[in-house]
């Protein structure tokens, strides 16, 4: 029998058991739903499945194991989009708790492709990976609008391709020369998003999901507490790919940290009647047991172990596939990059007292906010800038173009010999030194003092600026 014939009575089998699946679920036809499955959009998506996801489950079947999971779950999810996508066609749009409610099945899913990537890490944790963070492309189907906090749909599901791509490429250079079953399967589920998804989006939901303005309203989030004696509702699921993009910042809701403080302030309350009296003898000054020294012990114990940045946890992890994202890592010295290629940016923010290595050429380095921070590299493609710093130390091994060093108070430049021709621009900056290794081999380094102070002289018409040069008798 000639495959396309095969392929077209496959799709048609599908659009029947979507028909059946949607409109006799309940017991009989429910008209909207019924008529959404032959929609040309439905019908469509019956055909992505059919030529793509296909592919990705056979693939899946001859690997077996993991791989066989983490395929059916992609298949699941799959499922239930289209399952949204038939009801989207007879409701009416909802609000943003109405539409995480709508979501929720398919939440439920992205939940558990994540679970088979947590515990113990397996052999097959790369495709684990690339099918957990694929299923975030699925999540155009929550785009309302330029005000809703997501990219459009179509940069939406290239963007999420893009951070399951990272673990994608190293499937295929893992087996590129072993096992052909897995390059297949990686370059079918490549296919399923930027050719398959994309494109479908692309013709048939380029501004998002089209909702019904005369159907049946979405059923609202549960908000009233369980009647006594009731059993208790399930726990709440993990945090989905939509909570995150879908919050809003609401400026009518109360104000809290010092904003609250601030308004508490102004308000002319009583803010200070519930502090208490310090009398005489409880100041320092008058205590017979005061103690000013701070043991060594004591000191110790405050510096054994590093802490935590009160701005948030720590990170270090890629983004995207793109941006390697250094945050709040405090008291540790062996934060090493060594991942990393020339398209890559790396961004250090909020770190203190740690030295971070970044063991690969980069295009871009930004340390910003960080106090005590080392950071060393071998070779940056654009600039590596510093901002809002106070006491860094950032070391070239290779080579850099550009070094920016603005607002900070306290920063050594280490410029290895490739580096001798970088141009280095300064401002709002003090304290800063640059070190050059010597002519020989064995020889010490050159310290140089970047100026901070000028002179401005208005000589034939402009001002001319100079270095203000200091020398002792």
């Amino acid at each position: 029998m000639d495959e396309n014939l095969i392929k077209r009575l496959e799709s048609a089998v599908s659009r029947l058991e979507a028909l059946s699946a949607t409109g006799f679920r309940s017991g009989g036809v429910a008209g909207g739903d019924g008529d959404a499955a032959t929609d040309p959009s439905i019908v469509a998506y019956g055909d992505l499945e059919s030529q793509y996801l296909s592919r990705v489950v056979s693939a899946g079947e001859k690997i077996e194991g993991q791989v066989l999971d983490i395929s059916k779950v992609i298949e699941e999810a799959f499922s239930v989009q289209k399952e949204l996508l038939v009801r989207i066609k007879s409701t009416q749009k909802p609000d943003t708790a109405g539409l995480m409610e709508f979501i929720k099945p398919l939440n439920e899913v992205m939940a558990k492709a994540h679970a088979l990537t947590e515990g113990r890490r397996s052999e097959f944790f790369h495709h684990l990976k690339t099918g957990s963070d694929s299923l975030g492309a699925l999540a155009w189907i929550a785009y309302t609008g330029k005000d809703c906090g997501m990219s459009m749909p179509i940069a939406h599901v290239e963007e999420s391709w893009q951070t399951a791509e990272f673990y994608c490429n190293k499937i295929l250079m893992e087996y590129r020369n072993k096992d052909a079953n897995h390059v297949e399967w990686a370059k079918a589920l490549k296919e399923l998003y930027v050719s398959g998804l994309r494109d479908y989006v692309k013709s048939h939901y380029p501004l998002g999901p089209v909702w019904s303005a005369t159907g049946k309203t979405a059923a609202p989030a549960p908000t009233k507490a369980p009647a006594p004696g009731a059993p208790a509702p399930p726990c709440p699921p993990p945090a989905s790919l939509f909570s995150s993009e879908m919050t809003q910042p609401s400026s009518s809701g109360p104000k809290q940290g010092m904003s609250a403080v601030f308004q508490e302030i102004n308000s002319g309350k009583s803010v200070t009647a519930g502090l208490k009296k310090v009398t005489a003898d409880m100041k320092t000054k008058n205590r017979a047991d005061k103690a000013g020294v701070v043991t060594v012990a004591e000191k110790e114990g405050r510096a054994g172990s590093p802490s935590f940045s009160k701005s948030g946890p720590p990170k270090l992890e890629l983004q995207m596939g793109r941006k390697w994202v250094v945050e709040n890592q405090i008291g540790l010295n062996n934060l090493v990059i060594d991942d990393c290629d020339a398209r890559q940016s790396v961004y250090v923010f909020g770190c203190k007292n740690s030295v971070l290595q970044i063991q690969g050429k980069v295009n871009n380095i930004t340390v910003d906010k960080c106090t005590k921070m080392g950071v060393v590299f071998k070779d940056v493609v654009a600039a590596c800038e510093i901002v809002n710093c106070n006491g860094v130390e950032v070391q070239c091994q290779g080579s850099a173009p550009t070094i920016s060093v603005d607002n900070t108070s306290g920063c050594q430049l280490y410029l290895s010999k490739d580096s001798l021709e970088a141009s280095i621009t300064t401002a709002k900056s003090s304290e800063i030194n640059v070190l050059v290794p010597a002519s020989e081999s064995d020889g010490d380094w050159g310290e140089h003092a970047l100026p901070q102070q000028y002179i401005h002289v208005y000589k034939d018409g402009q001002f001319v600026t100079t270095p203000v040069s200091h020398s002792g008798n």
